[in-house]
């Protein structure tokens, strides 16, 4: 059973490995090369990864073409939006916001790579207004 916790501990992992990403090989390089070196990292760690999944546009029940990409997906759950840049600026919270409704996934991990400290200032968790009716178990 999908419980708040269980989403929360994979969250918990994800986080984990993007800061062992981090200390391996620090900040200033293209997201890219994060994305890489965390799907290879949340693997190791037993996770499910999906990477650059496409995103359809549905307005009003209907699919109107086009589509938008979200950088990785974790067991299915966990949408993680990967960053590499001085500021994270509220349009990338709007993004990952989007990313969650269009998705009806539970949660969502901003991470920004060039910072000092991934914890303190490249980190954003979101959820989605379905995270709030699983039960908290």
């Amino acid at each position: 059973m999908v419980t708040q916790k269980y989403i929360n501990d994979i969250a918990y992992k994800i986080v984990g490995c993007a800061i062992e990403v981090h200390k391996h090989i620090g900040p200033g390089l293209l997201e890219s090369v994060y994305e890489v070196c965390l799907i290879d990292e949340l693997k190791s760690a037993g996770l499910q990864v999906s990477s650059q999944i496409v995103v359809p546009i549905i307005y009003k029940e209907k699919q109107l073409g086009g589509s938008l990409k979200l950088d990785l997906l974790v067991n299915d759950l966990v949408i993680v939006e990967l960053k590499s840049v001085e500021i994270i600026l509220p349009v990338f919270k709007a993004q990952l916001l989007s990313y969650l409704k269009l998705t009806n996934k539970p949660k969502g991990l901003l991470i920004n790579f060039h910072c000092e400290n991934i914890v303190h200032d490249g980190l954003v968790p979101l959820v989605s207004q379905s995270f709030s009716f699983l039960p908290r178990g």
